[in-house]
């Protein structure tokens, strides 16, 4: 399969780029400046582009069985993330292929509270997690609106850190996956584990699920 990652040099998306690989897809790791081309793995193919050129997604798009999301944006510029999730769904709208989009937690139902979300809950999210929380909702939000592409959203759990890679964790839809004590973590190795689980065999096409231990 062939799968091109933006943001394949970010936390998420360096592990994505290493699972696929690892499973002998054949990955683009797509990166926004020439200069960072040295910076990517050598069982890939390098490329240049901007997920905000729509132009040149489109293209990868045709190129591509899935189109990977898996940038983030610095601080104070969160707004990008929903208008990237845009020129990513159209981009692949006109192609046969996919669009996967990882995302956040912040608008996940918390069990048991009658509709609280992560983003209102100082337990799993510190205030000032908010406006990166609030910009995956809008981005969630672009997808949901999307009207012709071929989408998956990706929410980890409420805690996402490096780890390693145990191939074992529950999967949900709109809820956030917790454990006994009321915990909802996951390693970046696990989640980039559910993220090509969900490429190689769709479980959740056109909807957001998420993953946690």
């Amino acid at each position: 399969m062939r799968i091109a990652v933006f943001g394949a040099l970010g936390n998420m998306g360096r592990r994505i780029v290493a699972e696929a690989t690892a499973r002998e897809h054949e990955v683009s790791a797509v990166v926004r400046r020439s200069e960072q081309v040295a910076e990517v793995p050598d069982d890939t193919v390098p490329l240049v582009a901007d997920a905000t050129d729509r132009e040149a997604v489109a293209a990868l798009a045709y190129d591509h069985d899935v189109i990977v999301g898996a940038t983030r944006p610095p601080h104070g510029r969160e707004s990008e993330l929903a208008e990237v999730a845009t020129v990513l769904l159209d981009g692949v709208a006109a192609s046969r292929g996919r669009v996967v989009i990882v995302g956040g937690a912040g608008s996940l139902v918390i069990p048991e509270t009658g509709g609280r979300t992560v983003v209102d809950d100082p337990r799993y999210l510190h205030p000032a997690g908010r406006p990166i929380a609030n910009a995956c909702a809008d981005q969630l939000a672009a997808c949901r609106a999307a009207q012709r592409a071929d989408w998956t959203y990706l929410s980890p759990a409420a805690s996402l850190s490096p780890g390693t890679r145990t191939g074992r964790f529950r999967l949900g839809i709109d809820e956030l996956v917790v454990d006994s004590t009321g915990a909802s973590r996951i390693s970046m190795e696990d989640l980039a584990v559910a993220l090509i689980d969900e490429v190689e065999r769709p479980r959740h096409r056109r909807m957001r699920f998420t993953a946690a231990y």
